[in-house]
C-alpha cells in the first residue's frame, strides 16, 4: 500500500502534459495548416494535391443536404495520410445539380462552371508548388467528362514543366459498383440515392455528430408511384455504420491505390 501510495502521489505532482502524450500526426489538410507548415510539408515531397469535391442536394428525409461534402472531407483527409506524400486540399461544396422548390435542400453548379472552378483551383495548386494534382468526387454529377477532360487539359500544359493533374475515378465509379455487387450478396437493396451506401458511410462517420436523423431511417424508401417524392430513390431502410465503414475502407483503398499507379505512371 506504501508504495502504492507514493506512485500515486508522484503521479498527482507529474505536469499533465506528462500524463498524455497523443501520437502526433503532420497536418494534412491545407486549410488547417499555416503558410510555413505548407512550405515545410512541400519541401519534405508533399507535392501531391488531392482536390475533392463534395456537393449540397437533398439527400431523403434522414440525411443533412450537406452529406457530400461531410464524406468528402474525412475521405480526402484519410487518403492524404494514407498516402504519405500529399496535402488534401479545400473541399469544393458545390457541384452540378439543379435546385428544385419540391424539395429545397439543393444547390448546384454547370458543367461549364465546374470545369471552370476545378481548372482554376487546380493551377493556384501549382502556382504553390504542387507537383501532382489529383482531381476526385463524391458527386456524380459531372463526372466523368468534366474532371476526365479538366484534367487532360491541364495535364497537356504542364507536363512540359514536370507538373502533371490526373482524374481518380475509382474513388467514385469502381468503388460504387464493387459495393452495390456486394450488397447483392447480401441479398439487400443495391444503388439509388439516398440509400444504403450514403446513408450509412454518413452513419459510421458522422452518426454521432447529427449527420442522419437515425429516427428517419425507416423512411428512407421511395415512395410507391404516384405519391409524394421524398428525395430517395432505392431503399436505404437496411442502412448500418458497419456497411458505411466497409464504403469509406473501400473509398480510401480504391483512391490510393490508383493515385500511386497514376502518379508512379509513364510521364
Amino acid at each position: 500500500m506504501k508504495i502504492f501510495s507514493a506512485v500515486a502521489a508522484l503521479i498527482l505532482l507529474l505536469p499533465a502534459s506528462t500524463l498524455a502524450q497523443p501520437a502526433t500526426t503532420a497536418p494534412v489538410e491545407f486549410e488547417m495548416m499555416t503558410w510555413p507548415e505548407v512550405k515545410a510539408a512541400l519541401a519534405a515531397g508533399k507535392t501531391t494535391a488531392l482536390i475533392y469535391t463534395g456537393g449540397t442536394e437533398h439527400r431523403g428525409p434522414q440525411n443533412v443536404t450537406g452529406g457530400h461534402t461531410l464524406m468528402a472531407r474525412e475521405t480526402v483527409k484519410a487518403i492524404a495520410q494514407r498516402l504519405g506524400n500529399a496535402i488534401a486540399m479545400p473541399v469544393l461544396p458545390y457541384t452540378p445539380n439543379n435546385a428544385n422548390a419540391e424539395l429545397p435542400g439543393t444547390i448546384g453548379l454547370t458543367n461549364d462552371l465546374l470545369a471552370a472552378v476545378l481548372e482554376r483551383i487546380a493551377e493556384q495548386t501549382i502556382v504553390n508548388g504542387f507537383k501532382n494534382v489529383i482531381l476526385m468526387g463524391d458527386h456524380g454529377n459531372g463526372q466523368p467528362a468534366v474532371y476526365r477532360d479538366t484534367a487532360k487539359k491541364l495535364d497537356d500544359k504542364y507536363a512540359a514543366q514536370g507538373v502533371h493533374v490526373y482524374y481518380c475515378d475509382e474513388v467514385y465509379s469502381k468503388r460504387m459498383a464493387d459495393f452495390d455487387a456486394y450488397l447483392k450478396t447480401q441479398n439487400l437493396p443495391a444503388g439509388g440515392h439516398a440509400a444504403i451506401s450514403d446513408t450509412s458511410e454518413m452513419l459510421y462517420l458522422g452518426g454521432d455528430k447529427g449527420w442522419v436523423r437515425k429516427d428517419e431511417i425507416k423512411n428512407a424508401v421511395a415512395p410507391p408511384q404516384g405519391q409524394p417524392r421524398n428525395g430517395v430513390s432505392g431503399d436505404g431502410r437496411a442502412s448500418t455504420a458497419e456497411l458505411g465503414k466497409r464504403v469509406f475502407d473501400m473509398k480510401i483503398d480504391y483512391a490510393v491505390r490508383q493515385i500511386q499507379a497514376l502518379v508512379a505512371g509513364p510521364k
